[in-house]
This record gives structure tokens, C-alpha cells and sequence, in this order.
């Protein structure tokens, strides 16, 4: 039991378990947009997510704090290097605008870690901007990406999708922010600090309202994926009626995050 614990904990921390959602949400891009499967488009997502992760997690840890470098934390640091070069390797193997836009993404995810402007905190620090940067990160990255990479035009159903993608990744970090409540700094000005646990909740089922009607106006609207996609609004909505500041971390590191999982197997498997 124990060892299965450590290999869970190290499939969490070492943001295998992020990646994989973020994998499946390229995934599920390809399927809407009918793109053949891109290999090194939806690798280079995968191995980016735990570069990016990894560093944002731990570059306070190490370079900031100066805590000793305990085993496990060696071993998510060897496989962030090998995450690193096949992110260059796969990298390359990418259309040059592909390039461009993504070295964009990577900026906002420096700007959301480091320091880069004088007597000023970094991006993550900032009054109720974390929320906002994470979802464009994320739509970036999942949908605009290997959008442009398949050179599909920006059509209403790109915007569309757009829209969608930045709500589903804004409600699953509102049922993180209610569970680190209690733990954030409170001049971070989360949502939950600014209109408490009760409005949050509200806000994120409103949200999920238009969330899944937008599905409507896709131009390939099918009946399969709005009944896919209500069971994941409904299965979003048990998440958020449940969350609370004293649920266990893996209420939201491995359940709430395995949530876009979920649905890429659903649209394989249904």
C-alpha cells in the first residue's frame, strides 16, 4: 500500500497526471475539428505541460527558498530534463508559425513564475490575475496550437471553441481555489476570497450554462458530443456542489484534473 502511495504521489507531483489532461484536451481538439492525429503536436503539449508545471511548482523551492533536494524531488527533476529535450525535439517537428506562437505561450508561462519587472512579484502573485493567465495558457495550448499547426482557418466555430475551452478551464480552477482557501495568500484575491465559497459555486454553475449551449452553434454539431458533453457539465456541477476547504488534495490534483481524462475517453469509448 505504501508503494502504491509513493507512485501516486510522484504521478501527482511530477504533473504527469496535469499533462495527461492537457493531452486529452488536444485530443479531443483533433476530434472536433476532424484533424488527423498529429503526433508531435500532441507530444509536444504533453512534455511542455510537465516542463511547465514543474518549473512553476518548483522553481520556489529550489532556487528561492533553497530547500534541500529531497529524492523524489531528484528524480521529477530528471524527468523534467528529459521532458525538456523531447519538448525541443518535438519542437522542431512543428510548423514554424506553430513555433512562434507557442515561444508566446512560454513567455506568459515565465512571466506567471519569475520576476521580470523591478520591486514587482511575478504574474502568479498578482491580484486576481492567476485564474485568467492559466485558462489563455491553457486554451493556447490545447486548442490554438494544434489548430494552427493543422492550418484549419479561424472560423466562428474557433471562436466558439475558444470560448469553451476558457470556461471549462476557468471552472476547474474555481473548485481549486475553494479547496486552497484557506491556504492562499489573501492578497491574491482569488474568487472565493473576493465573493466567498457560496457565489463561487453559483458563478461556476452559471458558467457552465452557456458552456454547454454553445455547443449548439458549432457548424458540426452532432447529438453524441452534446450528450457527451452534458454528462461532463453534470459531472462538473457534482464537483463544484462538493468542494470545500477541508476535501483532501486529491480531490482536485488527481479527480477534478482527470475531469478533461474523462472526457477524451468518453469520446473514444462511447
Amino acid at each position: 500500500m505504501t508503494l502504491l502511495k509513493n507512485i501516486l504521489r510522484f504521478y501527482l507531483n511530477s504533473s504527469i497526471h496535469v499533462a495527461l489532461s492537457c493531452y486529452a484536451l488536444v485530443r479531443i481538439t483533433f476530434h472536433v475539428f476532424h484533424i488527423q492525429y498529429d503526433e508531435p503536436m500532441a507530444l509536444f503539449v504533453f512534455f511542455g505541460t510537465i516542463v511547465g508545471y514543474n518549473f512553476v511548482k518548483y522553481d520556489a523551492l529550489v532556487r528561492v527558498k533553497k530547500n534541500i533536494v529531497r529524492n523524489q524531488l531528484k528524480i521529477i527533476a530528471v524527468l523534467s530534463f528529459i521532458s525538456v529535450l523531447l519538448v525541443g525535439y518535438y519542437f522542431f517537428h512543428l510548423k514554424r508559425i506553430t513555433q512562434l506562437v507557442s515561444v508566446g505561450i512560454l513567455a506568459i508561462t515565465a512571466l506567471y513564475t519569475l520576476p521580470f519587472f523591478p520591486n514587482r512579484r511575478n504574474a502568479r502573485n498578482w491580484a486576481g490575475v492567476k485564474i485568467y493567465i492559466v485558462a489563455l495558457c491553457w486554451v493556447g495550448a490545447t486548442l490554438v496550437l494544434p489548430l494552427i499547426n493543422a492550418e484549419v482557418p479561424f472560423s466562428s466555430d474557433f471562436f466558439i471553441k475558444c470560448i469553451q475551452r476558457f470556461i471549462l478551464v476557468f471552472v476547474l480552477i474555481l473548485i481549486f481555489e475553494i479547496l486552497d482557501l484557506a491556504n492562499d495568500d489573501p492578497h491574491l484575491k482569488t474568487v472565493p476570497q473576493m465573493i466567498g465559497v457560496k457565489n463561487t459555486k453559483l458563478l461556476g454553475f452559471l458558467l457552465l450554462v452557456p458552456f454547454w449551449f454553445l455547443e449548439v452553434f458549432i457548424s458540426t454539431f452532432n447529438y453524441h458530443d452534446a450528450v457527451i458533453n452534458l454528462v461532463m457539465v453534470i459531472m462538473l456541477m457534482l464537483f463544484i456542489a462538493f468542494a470545500n476547504p477541508n476535501r483532501s488534495k486529491y480531490y482536485t490534483s488527481f479527480w477534478v484534473e482527470a475531469v478533461p481524462i474523462f472526457w477524451w475517453l468518453m469520446v473514444v469509448f462511447l
